[in-house]
């Protein structure tokens, strides 16, 4: 698809919660031309668990530099997960350090929070556990490290504390502030009550639009990477708001979109905010042009690492060949594998069947759960229309043709490892390939509804 943009060349940093990278995209395909990664770790020491920023700067600094001149570019967007806030000092270096939102906090500091966050109609933001509303995080530091606090002088989302190092130029966004910080109200466009209750307002950032190039790289910075023009940096955007954008330039409502990393993300494009369920891990985020698109999640990504890890490989093709035998046999995976958040917050693991099975037919349970556990969300949000797959289950044949079956709807896997860069990427301009390009999943598989009939009532039961 041919670009609408004066750049040859975009570079991308993309940050997610488990792994880091630097993505040099084609402005006229949109296609990636160079990617280097790196773990993204977290630190245990110090005051808190955090994010080791110095090591991702390094990172990134390192990136930039090998590809200033191979392939090159000409413009910088940036993309990181959500749930982190940066605080600065008056000499734009960390207050404190950038807190893991994984971290769980004293019950004293959870129920002192509790009663100072707005209610679920003004912010469309469900209590999540841990550091998962922003809000949470910055009251814990501020409670918790009143002296540190103090030292505070800028709040930032995450993917603006990137370019803020990049340009010197502070900057928040309306996608990381809508994604269940509790900080937002999406149906105003502004801050909540939170804002002032905590008493941040004259801290927090000027808010520009994710489209904004904030400025060029500083220009030591810019000698020391070896960019021989100056190069701007794109204010950036939530991740899975980045992999939802190509999505609305492309296509027209209602569809859903489920990006899928650590967190599986579903988009009800099209959908409304009235049926909504906070215990159940439904919300609102929102878009690059400050709309309310109704959501859901969970940690599916993880969830698949770690059964992945305790059960082994088996080739792709006898997964897929596997799902007739496991729906027949009963085998079937109940949530949670991680506590605490999605559509049954409350529920742990269970396995229903056999479960000394082959790798495959194990697989194939997981690949089933899944999609079980995407249906249900895309329930709970209204979602009609076709569903555009991003991220590492694109990949799963099984996990694809399960959710068709289940949706009874064309389910279309977007090619590439995430759709992240790409999304990114189109701040600047440019518009990736179209999603639809790939031949859409829309089969059945025998057995399946009653299957589905079963797990729900063990769900209940």
């Amino acid at each position: 698809m041919t670009a609408v943009s004066a750049y040859r060349h975009i570079a991308v940093i993309d940050i997610g919660k488990t792994n880091a990278k630097v993505v040099v995209l084609d402005a006229e395909t949109g296609g990636e031309i160079a990617v280097v990664k790196t773990s993204n770790g977290v630190l245990k020491t110090g005051l808190y668990p955090h994010y080791d920023i110095e090591r991702l700067w390094d990172f990134i600094i390192s990136a930039l530099k090998g590809f200033a001149t191979t392939p090159g570019f000409d413009a910088i967007s940036i993309t990181t997960h959500g749930a982190s806030a940066v605080l600065l000092d008056v000499d734009g270096g960390l207050a404190l350090p950038v807190l893991d939102y994984e971290h769980t906090y004293p019950q004293a500091i959870q129920d002192a929070y509790g009663q100072l966050r707005p209610a679920f109609t003004e912010t469309f933001s469900p209590s999540l556990s841990g550091g998962l509303n922003v809000g949470a995080q910055i009251h814990y530091q501020k409670s918790v490290f009143p002296e540190d606090f103090a030292h505070v002088a800028t709040i930032l989302t995450y993917p603006q504390y990137w370019a803020y190092r990049l340009t010197g130029i502070a900057a928040s966004e309306v996608t990381s502030l809508g994604c269940h910080t509790d900080l937002w109200n999406p149906t105003t466009g502004t801050y909540s009550s939170l804002v002032d209750t905590l008493g941040i307002r004259t801290l927090m950032a000027p808010v520009r639009s994710a489209f904004d190039a904030l400025g060029p790289v500083l220009p030591a910075l810019a000698a020391d990477i070896g960019l021989a023009a100056p190069a701007p940096v794109y204010c950036g955007i939530h991740d899975s708001n980045a992999s939802l954008l190509p999505h609305l330039v492309e296509n027209e409502a209602p569809f859903a979109v489920v990006s899928t990393g650590t967190w599986v993300i579903n988009f009800a494009v099209g959908g409304d905010l009235e049926h909504l369920d906070p215990a159940r891990d439904a919300l609102a985020n929102v878009d690059a042009y400050g709309r309310a698109v109704p959501s859901s999640r969970f940690m599916g990504g993880r969830e698949f690492e770690i059964l992945a890890a305790d059960i082994g490989e088996a080739p792709p093709e006898a997964i897929e060949v596997a799902l007739e035998t496991v729906i027949g046999n009963g085998l079937m995976l109940l949530p949670n594998i991680v506590e605490g958040s999605g559509p049954f917050p409350d529920r742990k693991m269970q396995w229903i069947g056999d479960a000394s099975t082959s790798n495959a037919e194990r697989l194939a349970a997981v690949s089933l759960y899944l999609a079980l556990m995407t249906e249900a969300c895309l329930g709970l949000i209204g979602a009609k229309g076709p569903i555009f797959v991003e991220g590492p289950f694109a990949l799963n044949r099984a996990y694809l043709v399960a959710l068709s079956a289940l949706t009874r709807t064309d389910v279309i896997a977007v090619a590439g490892s995430t759709g992240t860069s790409q999304g990114a990427a189109l701040l600047t301009g440019i518009r990736p390939p179209a999603a639809t390009e790939n031949p859409p999943v829309h089969t059945d598989l025998p057995g399946l509804i009653r299957y589905r009939q079963t797990w729900r009532e063990a769900l209940a039961g």
